[in-house]
């Protein structure tokens, strides 16, 4: 990728630090992870060990304070290497934001600064069995016991659930209120009544450990709510509205990796007595490819770039970056198996994976099809 005219020295610094990362010391593991289905304590302790994991918060309680464009491009060159550490990776903003969005000054101090340092890992939980799509319609209760919530319920589709050590969990005082009845909760892996279920066995991002969570009488105290009472699906949307961005990002990053194990398998392979990138055919899918990749980026980070900026109501730039660099890096990886041919179906090549990794792009933090309902809800409410 050419150097960049809108990014700043810090930004490229950051930038050029989380490629030679994943360069060096995340893609020559990623098909042992993806293959084995493990945890990527390697890599993750790659990304650690260079600082990268408090970019997103304030100087304040220990981070760096460099916003949604460098986590975003730090997004971006993790995915390249492996879509399941980046997806491991962006899961601490996800699950931290909330905190620096609607927590007390007490509930920062307590968890931001070990959340920079990776000290604490976090974990994000809204979906559940019955509600996916339909955020609001959870089913997971909350009821208020004098000093404390009792939470009772399961939560489906949690990632990193069962590594984190605090959790932000969306459950509701009231199923009957919908998104008015949702409200946020603090839950440290500990607590008495909280257990982690089912490990999901995933087509794609095997390395990145998918759980269900389930509440039995779990006990939180009242000065573990985020919030007041019915403020959480207000809290859910504004922490997508700021990692939507870094997830269109890893897509981009996965884009990018098809797109260049493509050009360079059309070089080599030869056909009919010439190489393959000689062929009209061939050469024309790869600039699709690049078009899709490009666009992609440019998008994700016009909307990181307006979270830096300060600008409340990102949500229709948020999803449509979202949306179309999902969308293009499944489109970019499915035609970069095509490119190499049956070798392409084979795991003895990486563009299997990253059509695998791909696809989940399309479905997590709002499906494709819910980003749209979005930029038509934004788009037609003016």
């Amino acid at each position: 990728m050419n150097e960049l005219f809108y990014l700043t020295d810090d930004q490229r610094a950051i930038r050029d630090l989380a490629r030679k990362i994943a360069r060096e010391r995340i893609a020559p593991h990623a098909a042992h992870y993806d293959e084995t289905e493990t945890y990527p304590e390697e890599s993750m302790k790659a990304i650690l060990e260079s600082g990268l994991f408090g970019i997103w918060v304030p100087d304040e309680y220990g981070g760096t304070d460099m916003g949604c464009l460098a986590l975003s491009l730090v997004s971006e060159e993790i995915a390249w290497a492996c879509a399941a550490t980046a997806t491991q990776y962006l899961d601490q903003p996800l699950g931290g934001l909330p905190i620096l969005l609607a927590g007390t000054p007490e509930q920062k101090k307590k968890y931001l600064p070990r959340l920079a340092t990776g000290e604490l890992l976090a974990a994000y939980s809204l979906s559940e069995p019955g509600a996916g799509s339909d955020a609001a319609g959870l089913r997971t209760t909350a009821v208020r016991t004098a000093d404390r919530y009792v939470l009772n319920g399961s939560k489906q589709w949690c990632t990193n659930g069962d590594h984190a050590d605090v959790l932000t969990v969306f459950a509701t005082v009231d199923p009957k209120k919908r998104a008015k009845g949702v409200t946020a909760f603090l839950v440290e892996k500990d607590t008495p009544g909280f257990a982690v279920g089912k490990k999901e066995k995933k087509m794609g991002i095997r390395a990145s450990p998918t759980v269900a969570l389930h509440f039995t009488d779990c006990a939180v105290p009242v000065e573990q709510r985020l919030g007041a009472e019915g403020d959480g699906f207000k809290i859910a949307m504004q922490t997508l509205d700021i990692t939507r961005p870094a997830t269109g990002a890893m897509a981009v990053g996965v884009g990018q990796a098809a797109l260049d194990a493509a050009v360079g398998y059309a070089k080599e392979r030869r056909q009919f007595g010439q190489p393959i990138a000689a062929f009209q055919g061939i050469q024309f899918m790869l600039a699709d490819m690049a078009m899709l990749v490009h666009s992609s980026r440019l998008m994700v980070h016009h909307s990181a770039r307006q979270v830096d900026a300060g600008i409340r109501g990102n949500t229709y730039e948020a999803s449509m970056a979202k949306c179309w660099a999902a969308d293009a890096a499944m489109k970019v990886a499915t035609d970069a198996v095509q490119i190499f041919g049956g070798y392409g179906y084979t795991r003895e090549y990486p563009v299997e994976r990253f059509m695998r990794d791909a696809k989940i792009m399309q479905i997590y933090e709002g499906t494709s099809q819910i980003q749209r309902v979005i930029i038509a809800r934004e788009l037609l409410g003016g």
